[in-house]
């Protein structure tokens, strides 16, 4: 797993723009290349999508068309969301099946979905994730579904994350409109014990890495 030091900072965050621009370039090339023929069209015409169970003070700000409850075509799963009312104004997303977090600038928040793939995408090379993994993840999040929230257990988790992103704000001086901060806290989030995982990986980013490497070995 590639550690992530509280000093440290990663590519630029323009080489890191190239790098999803990349991943999603690449990844739909290989998938229409791999597919032929009448079959091949059915598949390529299919929309993956995801879903985003958010908080009411999001579906507030957002005010989306609700769906009924389901299942995201992701790895990941479905996300929960919610708002951190800083200066500027943050999103906060958990995958429901790692707790996984990442943290992006909210404005504007009718763009919050659309802008979140390549946000995740960051936080996904962050943890060392294969760039194919990251890839068939941003491919498969083509499509948004808006939810509310309906699992007790990843709000809780959503609000403890609320609780330490404040407190490593605090330690470490990060700037709360910062790119580069929000991906710096939304690593050392994912160091964070949580209950729902204490049978298991324990914390998001192992619970991440067990996730990538089951489905290397599928």
């Amino acid at each position: 797993m590639a550690g992530y030091g509280i000093s440290g900072r990663s590519l630029p965050r323009l080489e890191w723009r190239k790098v999803v621009g990349t991943f999603q370039s690449n990844h739909s090339s290989r998938v229409a290349g791999s597919f032929g023929g009448r079959a091949g069209r059915r598949g390529l015409s299919f929309a993956a999508m995801f879903r985003l169970h958010c908080t009411k003070k999001l579906l507030d700000r957002i005010k989306p068309e609700i769906a009924e409850p389901g299942q995201s075509d992701t790895s990941l799963g479905n996300w929960y969301a919610t708002v951190l009312f800083w200066k500027p104004q943050v999103a906060l997303l958990v995958s429901e099946r790692t707790l996984l977090p990442v943290l992006m600038p909210l404005a504007p928040a009718a763009t919050l979905a659309r802008r979140f793939p390549a946000q995740l995408a960051l936080v996904l090379k962050e943890h060392g994730a294969p760039s194919e993994f990251i890839a068939q993840e941003v491919w498969r999040m083509d499509k948004v579904q808006y939810a509310k929230t309906a699992n007790r257990s990843v709000v809780g988790i959503l609000n403890e994350f609320v609780k330490q992103a404040e407190f490593w704000l605090a330690a470490y001086a990060y700037e709360k409109g910062d790119d580069d901060d929000l991906l710096a806290i939304s690593a050392k989030l994912a160091e964070t014990p949580c209950s729902p995982l204490y049978k298991g990986p324990v914390s998001p980013d192992k619970a991440l890495h067990e996730l990538v490497k089951a489905g290397a070995h599928a």
